[in-house]
């Protein structure tokens, strides 16, 4: 029994050994030379299928490795473009050379080491599918991710709603959200809002109304904080537009009565048109630019509103 025990005890001394040389050598490694900002886009296993036998019996927690290594390079980007000068015009597509672009790799070696690993598709589409610069504007991608979740779990109504979701929002393709919608409520155990969705996506298609209802819908029935924010983020940005459009039209109204376009808010709060200078629903002021247009600050938290809309 003692002798059984005796090798399993030195591969644990060894194994404790070495962390505490790595961490010694990493620790060396970060004084003497500094990381610069910006992620590190190295992927250094870029094989899902060799990632699995080289992680045999650890895949689960391997796909944790990788789903956060994802998070950290998605956040890490967003944080890098954030801080660029606003005049540099985005990449039209993800390239070689564009931001993002071992996002969509990370996010396929997390699923292939977790096939049921929910959140990674439901999130993952989304950093996908989001314009630039939140994201890197692939919402082709988005969709094949959620594809390859229903490969592996075709149980999960969620993953063909979010399909819909990507081509209502991302696409403008209300008819591909329709059908999508309503396969999901094929789905067992899919929920009975799913088939009226559809039905007013069908009918009613891009227009404000059936935007705020979808997100509604997501709000109500999301099963994670993330999804939830997102939801109420959309929304705000959704009252942001009503917003405008009732300022624009005070604004227009005022310019045909005194026959001259403002072009800040000064002279609308002195003659009364507005008591201050409004702001959206997350407290930033609202601009009054040349030409007499009310828009949305860059500075806002709700920035860039959806096109559209």
């Amino acid at each position: 029994m003692h002798r059984s025990r005796w090798p399993i005890a030195v591969s644990l001394a060894a194994i404790v050994l070495l962390l505490t040389a790595a961490g010694r050598l990493q620790a060396y490694r970060e004084r003497a030379f500094p990381t610069t900002e910006g992620p590190d886009d190295t992927i250094y296993i870029t094989s899902p299928a060799a990632l699995r036998r080289f992680t045999v019996g650890l895949n689960a927690l391997a796909a944790d490795v990788y789903w956060i290594r994802a998070i950290q390079y998605y956040g890490g980007t967003k944080r890098r473009l954030a801080a660029r000068p606003q005049a540099l015009e985005p990449p039209p597509m993800l390239a070689d050379t564009s931001d993002y672009v071992h996002l969509s790799e990370l996010l396929d070696i997390t699923t292939s080491l977790d096939p049921r690993f929910d959140i990674a598709y439901r999130f993952g589409a989304v950093f996908l599918a989001e314009g630039h610069p939140l994201g890197p504007g692939r919402p082709d991608l988005a969709i094949k991710l959620l594809e390859k979740g229903l490969r592996a779990r075709p149980d999960r109504w969620q993953y063909m709603e979010d399909i819909g979701f990507v081509h209502y929002w991302y696409y403008k393709n209300y008819l591909a959200a329709a059908q999508a919608f309503e396969r999901a409520s094929q789905f067992p155990g899919a929920p009975n809002w799913l088939q009226p969705l559809a039905a007013t996506t069908l009918a009613q298609g891009g227009d404000r109304r059936t935007s705020r209802a979808v997100w509604l819908v997501i709000l109500q029935s999301a099963d994670v904080d993330w999804l939830r924010q997102q939801a109420e983020w959309r929304l705000k940005q959704l009252r942001a537009l009503d917003e405008i459009d009732v300022l624009q039209s005070h604004v227009d109204a005022y310019a045909k009565r005194i026959g001259e376009t403002p072009h800040d808010w000064a002279p609308l709060i002195k003659a009364g048109v507005v008591r201050r200078v409004p702001t959206d629903p997350d407290g930033t002021e609202y601009e009054l630019v040349v030409g007499g247009r009310v828009r949305l600050s860059d500075y806002s938290s709700l920035f860039p509103l959806p096109a559209g809309q």
